[in-house]
């Protein structure tokens, strides 16, 4: 920690709006839950992990950025050995993925904290690299930083949280200088890569992206039946929603996995698109506060690590209410602070703790 350290920089603006749009989730969640007896318990969970997260802001605010940048192997390679492990016994499995630890009654995803790690290793390599070419050697190394998680992840298999990793990779190359036609010739060779391993992914992440393009062709209506359902709810909802516990498709239980997924939808049947709304100004403000931050920064590290946040926390947001409007197809992300998972909020606290941790620190440290 640095002695005398003044908390007059610390966005409160930022923290604001992460306990708005947290208590707003906790809200949603309870009303998501809809009386299921099993579900329940997670408002109470999701209530504990929102709190201990906001300690978490000030205790990493409180630490200068750059001694985590500067614990960047244990801090890689551990979270490489959780993800190995993950694929062992000891992972805990659903929809045919190994994606989480128990410990007691908490169920921990090393993947989310994973993006974090992602984001520090990249800001430290840029700032590193700052005045070197940006020529294939710098982008290659780049990518082997990010490769030897990213690949762990896809073993799980979880093929949406590495395109998160890859999105947060590529635009954190385009803001340190890659030039635009590399960018393309990389976004067109990544495209490419995609269309080859297509036939190899899980049968259910094919169904994802077959029912996207051609839904009429499934002849089995489960296929289609939540984002069917979360289109009916988010119309239904009109311009002000038919109130707090008061929609149908969410109360009576036609919508799945409302409070994970779905959440956007539960919230714009029952707050309208008036709520709706309001809800995505909220996440836009907070990605917006990251990047000022990343401008303010007083160097490189620093403003990737705003940057690299920013980009999780929008992409993430973006895609999350997309699949509610059926523009993108099912892909399990979150709505940042909003939708229900211990792990996915715990990490995202500690990436604003981090964005925090460089607001304070924006101006030269006086000795």
């Amino acid at each position: 920690m640095t002695r005398g350290l003044s908390w007059r920089n610390f966005d409160f603006l930022l923290l604001g709006a992460i306990v708005l749009a947290s208590a707003f989730g906790v809200a949603m969640i309870r009303s998501a839950v809809a009386g299921n007896d099993q579900l329940t318990p997670l408002v109470g969970r999701q209530t504990y992990f929102a709190l201990g997260g906001l300690v978490a802001i000030f205790l990493i605010a409180a630490i200068d950025y750059h001694y985590w940048l500067a614990l960047y192997r244990p801090i890689y390679f551990g979270i490489m050995i959780l993800l190995i492990l993950l694929s062992s016994s000891l992972g805990q499995a659903a929809f045919g993925s190994q994606r989480w630890y128990q410990i007691g009654g908490l169920f921990i995803q090393p993947t989310e904290f994973a993006k974090i790690v992602v984001i520090l290793i990249l800001a430290r390599y840029f700032d590193n690299t700052q005045n070197e070419p940006r020529n294939i050697p710098w982008i290659v190394r780049a990518f082997l930083w990010v490769f030897f998680l990213a690949i762990w992840i896809l073993l799980q298999p979880n093929l949406s949280n590495v395109i998160v990793i890859m999105v947060i990779f590529f635009a954190m190359l385009w803001i340190n200088g890659l030039d635009l036609r590399q960018l393309a010739i990389i976004g067109a060779s990544a495209m490419l890569m995609a269309v080859a391993v297509f036939p190899f992914l899980q049968t259910y992440q094919q169904d994802r992206v077959l029912n996207f393009i051609r839904p009429q062709s499934n002849v089995s209506y489960g296929a289609t039946y939540n984002v069917e359902q979360a289109l009916i709810a988010i119309g239904s909802g009109g311009l002000f929603g038919k109130g707090y516990g008061h929609g149908t498709q969410t109360q009576l239980r036609f919508l799945k996995v409302r409070h994970t997924d779905f959440i956007f939808s539960a919230t714009a049947e029952e707050f309208g698109m008036v709520g709706a709304l309001l809800v995505i100004l909220i996440e836009i403000f907070i990605v917006w506060r990251c990047i000022r931050a990343a401008q303010k920064a007083r160097d490189v590290s620093g403003a990737m690590i705003a940057y690299g946040v920013a980009i999780l926390l929008f992409f993430q947001g973006m895609a999350n209410i997309a699949v509610n409007l059926n523009l993108l197809p099912v892909s399990g992300l979150p709505l940042p602070f909003v939708s229900y998972g211990g792990s996915g909020l715990a990490s995202l606290m500690l990436g604003v703790g981090l964005v925090e941790s460089v607001v304070m620190r924006h101006k030269p440290l006086e000795f």
